[in-house]
């Protein structure tokens, strides 16, 4: 077999599948899942890394895998595959799928994360580790085990299943992710995925009382709120019972405008209910058309300086009670662009509700490569951050779109080996990847470069 040359709609991510062998990620999770399904030309979890480059290249669906990968037989060399299966046989072996299979998952995305993650490298001397804690749905057809009548926003009478989600949110890393029936609750799920946390961050109890949970309402119950305090996290968390948040609006004495929101006035709970621990509570109310009010009560052990940092605000030693209100909001609002961004994120970028498998255990495999994608790109965008901070504020969505789908051209060797890549210099993209990646691949005798295509 002679050298020769070939194009490649996606020889960007061809980059992405050499520098994810280097990382030996898909090494670590043959170590340890054990799909059992009979080999004919494919192994099972070979059949599963064709799911997973499918993801990546923006499929929605496993059928795109014969239009998108199985065409593009450079992209699959550059993650170690020599040809890809067919979609129905890579279905079938997710419907072989087992909760241990699962099991066996979670530990493989664990033993990654923690050798690969920031978020478990988090200096606890320096800052608070901010994780917060969502539930979202993921509609599905009647006939899917789990699949059951529950909330799906702006949806009414609409089935499907829920996902937990626990978000390393200042890495923007995936800590745990939780498939779970469609009438289950942030309420229900809470200390499961904190606990699950825990497990994957190997908390100790010192480590702890340096973790903030950032969760909404959800997760606002006594019982709730008091397991945490005794587990030794820092909360912010709005209340859940609206017959208690009224009650204790009453003991607010002096309401502020919140410059930020035009018919939301704040005010400090002058006599907050008691909880385990000592705990700081903020009221609000937000005037709706009707000229009725929308009224939340936020809990929080945040001290001042604390509560500055995580709304991104200069510290004021010396601040007004209605500076720290503000503080106190704000710190909370932000929620909106840490867990919710993260989760709508995966839905744009990573198509997380346009795959639905009938099987739980498939369904919750399909959620976990999915995870796995999502840290991976956090992982790699950090090598375009070094030189261009611009791509910090790039979501899953750009990253997948736009990054992944560089043309170009690669070039083999006798033994069919990816030795060289010339992307496609006319994409504004081209120029970054390569400075980024350039360095690395070179450590395995692997070319970049920009060139015409």
């Amino acid at each position: 077999m002679k050298n020769y040359t070939a194009f490649s709609a996606y020889a960007s991510l061809a980059v992405i599948g050499l520098r994810m062998r280097q990382m030996k990620i898909w090494k670590t999770i043959e170590e340890h899942v054990q799909i059992h399904q009979k080999t004919i030309r494919h192994t099972p979890l070979e059949k599963l890394l064709d799911a997973f480059i499918n993801i990546l290249t923006g499929g929605r669906g496993l059928v795109e895998i014969n239009t998108r990968l199985r065409p593009d037989g450079l992209l699959q060399r550059a993650f170690g595959r020599t040809c890809c299966a067919e979609q129905s046989t890579v279905s079938q072996t997710l419907n072989r799928c087992t909760d241990e299979t699962v099991v066996q998952m979670r530990e493989a995305l664990t033993q990654l994360y923690r050798h690969h993650g920031q978020g478990f490298g988090h200096s606890y001397q320096k800052e608070m580790h901010l994780l917060d804690v969502d539930m979202t749905g993921l509609p599905a057809g009647r006939q899917g085990e789990g699949v059951t009548k529950g909330y799906f926003a702006g949806q009414r009478k609409r089935r499907g299943r829920q996902l937990g989600r626990v978000l390393a949110t200042l890495y923007e890393e995936i800590i745990v992710e939780r498939l779970y029936r469609g009438t289950v609750q942030l309420e229900q799920s809470f200390q499961a995925l904190v606990e699950a946390s825990e497990q994957v961050l190997a908390l100790s109890p010192e480590q702890r009382r340096g973790v903030l949970l950032r969760v909404d309402g959800g997760a606002g119950r006594d019982a709730d709120i008091n397991w945490a305090l005794e587990r030794g996290y820092h909360l912010i968390v709005k209340v859940k019972n609206w017959k208690r948040t009224h009650k204790l609006l009453g003991s607010v004495r002096i309401w502020y405008q919140d410059p930020h929101c035009a018919h939301r006035q704040i005010g400090w709970v002058e006599a907050p209910h008691r909880y385990v621990k000592p705990t700081r509570q903020v009221a609000t109310r937000q005037r709706k058309a009707d000229g009725k009010y929308v009224e939340r009560v936020l809990v929080f052990t945040l001290s001042d300086a604390e509560l500055f940092a995580l709304a991104r605000q200069p510290y004021r030693k010396q601040a007004s009670p209605q500076q720290v209100l503000l503080a106190a909001v704000q710190a909370y609002d932000l929620r909106g662009g840490g867990v919710e961004t993260s989760i709508k994120g995966s839905k744009q970028g990573l198509g997380l509700t346009k795959r639905n498998k009938r099987r739980f255990a498939a369904q919750e495999m399909l959620v976990l490569l999915a995870q796995l994608a999502n840290n991976m790109m956090v992982w790699l965008r950090r090598l375009l951050e070094r030189d261009r901070p611009e791509f910090r504020h790039w979501g899953m969505l750009r990253l997948v779109r736009d990054l992944c789908r560089i043309s170009g051209k690669m070039k083999l060797d006798s033994r069919g080996r990816i030795v060289g890549i010339k992307l496609n210099k006319a994409h504004p993209l081209a120029e970054a990847v390569t400075e980024a990646f350039a360095p690395v691949l070179a450590r395995d005798g692997v070319s970049l470069n920009l060139g015409k295509t």
